[in-house]
């Protein structure tokens, strides 16, 4: 076993302020808030996919998805056929009207069909989304480093925050964008690294491992049970990712923003699509490291599950690997917290501030804003994580980020749904809606999770949005130009 060396320390040092002081260095010569937002739309359709991949799949990749296998099968990987299928539809139906209309956010959609009231209640939804799901993405990324220098979780957190937001703020998106290309592939490369140190540290290497595994079901990738109780099952997957995919990459601004950047709306789909086939690699060689962990371990409990490939990394790898390792989770979760920042940000400014303040337009007042929100987000997200800390014993961090995201993705995929689709829906129909299907999913949440796995919260939550904002609407101009004139 290895302690945390000084070669380690020192390539965790390098790295660090290196990846700091770049993105910082992207930044100059920001004009205004498209600049600052949207890259002046002209970012390469490859830099922005593997930003996508970087932004979505994040720490919970890197940790929590080794612990998933660790303790279970390799069926998680079924959602992955679901996700592929919802950014095809997405790329088909809603890429085009961004790419048409000259948006600034993905809530600026609804503006014209629905008005500038039902704009920021989808954007509210999407900033406390993403309040809870990344505090426990930050949360998570502060286990690999309270293990190596023993500091607590709220210190940890706030290191990670910090060195996060000076490039954030000081970069905008182009930073974000460039820097989340870099950590991916970083990461990635640990990810391989760790592989193959299993080969050598377990006897009999990947052989073994994969024999071992398949004598005790771990293999088992296709579940065709019906059972929605049952999380990871091929209809829960695909049907169940697909939605949750459609949501994220369509509704959710944190990835929208992304494929705004992009040049044409080809390279938006070249990037969408791109993404989907990578996160199934991804995954596969995240869940592989996990069975890879339970044959080393030999299938011993740990209190955390999200600790267990942290652990892993601290205590068998050799210096100087290790420090490369902990590097590529820094710059899994630097990815994705930056990410999250630029996006609450960018809404903040362009769908409540800008509006209220009379600021449409003016590129430099809205720059000046979305940096004084760069600011209050990271302290939210940061507090957010801290909250965490007491709730992380009772399940993986990756299954409570992605329900807690469930819960009102469908309410967000239903109103985009109504406003893209033909129906009667009206301002009020979409709003009622939204409650009414966010409500019973949180419900079913509270109540029900045993019955309803939160794979099926976003189909569950579109279909209810749409249904009742589609029956109770008067048409498209009953009252979205009232809302437009009283907003």
């Amino acid at each position: 076993m290895s302690a945390f060396s000084g070669l380690d320390l020192g390539v965790l040092v390098v790295y660090l302020l290196g990846v700091t002081a770049w993105g910082a260095w992207l930044g100059r010569g920001q004009a205004g808030a498209t600049d600052y937002f949207l890259g002046s739309r002209s970012l390469p359709w490859w830099a922005v996919l593997l930003s996508v991949v970087a932004t979505e799949t994040s720490t919970l990749t890197f940790l929590s998805i080794p612990g998933v296998s660790y303790l279970g099968t390799m069926t998680f990987l079924q959602l992955t056929l679901g996700y592929l299928l919802g950014r095809v539809v997405v790329a088909a139906i809603l890429l085009p009207r961004y790419a048409d209309g000259h948006l600034t956010t993905a809530y600026s959609l609804l503006t014209d069909r629905f008005g500038e009231g039902t704009r920021r209640l989808t954007s509210g939804v999407f900033m406390g989304t993403r309040l809870l799901a990344d505090s426990v993405r930050l949360f998570a990324t502060a286990i690999p480093l309270a293990l190596i220098t023993g500091w607590d979780y709220p210190i940890s957190i706030a290191v990670i925050g910090i060195l996060t937001v000076i490039y954030t703020y000081l970069g905008g998106i182009k930073a974000v964008v460039w820097v989340d290309a870099v950590q991916m592939i970083l990461y990635l490369v640990g990810a391989v690294l760790a592989a193959w140190v299993l080969q050598g540290a377990v006897e009999g290497g990947w052989t073994a491992i994969l024999t071992q595994a398949g004598e005790a079901g771990k293999l088992q990738v296709m579940d065709l049970r019906l059972d929605p109780g049952i999380p990871y099952t091929l209809w829960g997957g695909v049907v169940g990712g697909a939605f949750l995919s459609m949501a994220s990459h369509g509704t959710d601004q944190l990835i929208v923003q992304r494929l705004l950047t992009c040049r044409d709306l080809r390279s938006s789909r070249r990037a969408l699509i791109g993404s989907g086939v990578a996160v199934m690699g991804q995954f596969l060689v995240f869940l592989l490291i996990g069975l890879g962990l339970w044959a080393f371990y030999q299938g011993q409990p740990f209190e955390r599950s999200d600790e267990i490939f942290a652990l892993f990394i601290v205590q068998e790898l050799p210096p100087g690997l290790t420090g490369l390792l902990i590097a590529g989770v820094f710059a899994a979760a630097m990815s994705s917290l930056s990410s999250s920042i630029n996006a609450l940000a960018s809404a903040s400014a362009y769908d409540f501030w800008a509006p209220m303040a009379g600021a449409e337009g003016d590129e430099v007042r809205i720059l000046r804003a979305g940096k004084g929100f760069t600011l209050l987000w990271s302290v939210l997200l940061v507090g957010g994580a801290v909250v965490f800390i007491p709730l992380s014993r009772e399940t993986s961090a990756v299954e409570v980020a992605l329900a807690v995201a469930s819960l009102v993705y469908g309410g967000l995929l239903g109103a985009f749904a109504l406003g893209a689709l033909r129906t009667r829906a009206d301002a009020f129909s979409v709003k009622v809606g939204m409650v009414a299907g966010i409500g019973l999913v949180t419900l079913i949440w509270v109540f029900a999770r045993e019955a309803v796995s939160w794979p099926w919260f976003v189909p569950v939550g579109s279909a209810v949005t749409f249904a009742v904002g589609a029956l109770l609407g008067r048409g498209p101009g009953a009252s979205s130009g009232e809302e437009g004139r009283s907003a």
